[in-house]
């Protein structure tokens, strides 16, 4: 049982074997279903489960271990992705409903943030972000030089 952003989370992890061929993705040796009952301090409890495939043994982790692990790695994506995007470019106030339109955002936003990890004089998106603006040229010039 965890307490965290106002609710608290009860884990049921199920591990499972299989084999790649009989799931269709190559490489997979692991099944993980990952039964989630979160309670908000003032709600009724939701419960979502989840599912994960991996390239390791099943037996290689225990299953605290392979929850840790799955936890991890979606913190990172957290921590990596969302948090600049939402934070620094503002992405969940667009408020478009043309699937389009919140692609061609989505793909400039990822754009930015590659960008921004390629290029060795700038280490604030905000300054990448302005750079560009003021220099269209600048931007042109970055796509260039990756094909």
């Amino acid at each position: 049982m965890q307490k965290a952003h106002g609710r608290i989370d009860e884990h049921e992890i199920t591990v499972r074997a299989v084999d790649a061929l009989s799931v269709g993705f190559p490489y997979v040796q692991t099944v993980i279903r990952v039964g989630r009952e979160s309670t908000a301090f003032k709600d009724a409890a939701d419960r979502l489960p989840g599912y994960y495939i991996s390239s390791l043994p099943a037996s290689s982790l225990s299953p605290a271990q392979w929850l840790e692990r799955i936890r991890g790695h979606w913190g990172g994506i957290e921590i990596r992705n969302h948090w600049r995007k939402d934070a620094c470019l503002q992405e969940d106030k667009t408020r478009s409903r043309n699937p389009n339109t919140v692609a061609a955002l989505a793909m400039l936003r990822n754009c930015l943030l590659f960008f921004l990890a390629e290029d060795p004089h700038t280490s604030n998106i905000n300054a990448l972000t302005e750079d560009i603006a003021a220099d269209s040229d600048k931007a042109l010039d970055m796509l260039m030089r990756r094909f």
